[in-house]
């Protein structure tokens, strides 16, 4: 009896998780989707100006886009390497004892809200990266990722260096005893046998730089413009919502594109997540085999 409950009580945990996600999407296809009917799904993805209050207004979010692309793919460049490096120490290398007070700290720093990040950016990294570069604005794209990057460096530590303990302990026996060595174990035993929670931890850390919204607003720059390097000024698609919606009159056109924008989000999100299905199902039967 207790069993089925349980059971039960599982699936209905399952169903609505999917009930409330078709909900959240259908919303955003309501709203968002009214924006097309003033100007073209082209013009909107592709358009450089964004003008919400011009007569007549004009959406293009090429600028956002691009800014996105930027931050999230920089924020990457430098977390990856580092969550997987440290992964690795704590896994393979630390003494337990290490190990045991590091990764707390770490797990920590996810808990670390996002406000206080971007006031870290605005105070320490900002000015260090306009006397770097001999910018006007320390304010800009760079600076951006590299608090994605610290923000998620902790998920990505965390999940892979789960995934590295979960590797079973004889294919490293294994790998000694052809006289390999530690790291040549690291590299070619134990990444390869976690490599589907490796790429669970960097999708979901791509995902999180997407979405996250407000150090990106506080030390992104804000410029509506489409950036041509990491160091110039720039507003990721999160930042426009959360700038313009409390103006957004509510059924208006802006508030259709911030909808709009919101849908875009979501679908790319969705695309991460199908694409790292995909890769880890593809790297297990390539593993296995």
């Amino acid at each position: 009896m207790w069993e089925r409950a349980i059971e039960a009580f599982i699936a209905l945990n399952g169903i609505l998780a999917i009930v409330i996600l078709m909900a959240i999407f259908a919303l955003l296809v309501k709203e968002g989707v009214a924006a097309f009917s003033y100007t073209s799904p082209w013009d909107f993805l592709l358009g450089r100006r964004w003008y919400p209050v011009s007569d007549p207004p004009t959406f293009g979010i090429l600028g956002f886009f691009v800014a996105t692309l930027l931050v999230t793919l920089v924020s990457a460049v430098i977390a990856v390497p580092i969550g997987l490096g440290c992964a690795a120490y704590l896994s393979e290398v630390a003494p337990s004892r290490v190990r045991e007070i590091v990764k707390p700290l770490i797990e920590l720093l996810a808990g670390v809200p996002s406000v206080v990040m971007g006031f870290i950016g605005l105070i320490v990294v900002a000015p260090l990266i306009r006397d770097m570069f001999h910018l006007n604005t320390g304010l800009c794209g760079l600076s951006a990722a590299i608090m994605l990057a610290f923000m998620k460096v902790p998920v990505i530590v965390s999940i892979s260096e789960d995934s590295l303990r979960a590797v079973p302990q004889h294919y490293r026996e294994a790998s000694y005893a052809l006289g390999a060595t530690k790291w040549q174990t690291i590299i070619h035993v134990c990444f390869p046998g976690a490599i589907s929670g490796i790429t669970a931890a960097v999708m979901l850390g791509l995902a999180l730089a997407i979405g996250e919204t407000m150090a990106v607003l506080m030390v992104a720059g804000g410029a509506t413009g489409v950036p041509s390097s990491p160091v110039d000024p720039m507003r990721p698609m999160t930042a426009t919502i959360a700038a313009e919606i409390n103006n957004a009159v509510q059924g208006g056109l802006q508030y259709r594109a911030l909808f709009a924008i919101g849908l875009l989000l979501f679908v790319m999100t969705f695309l991460i997540n199908v694409v790292a299905d995909w890769v880890m199902e593809r790297q297990k039967r390539k593993f296995l085999t």
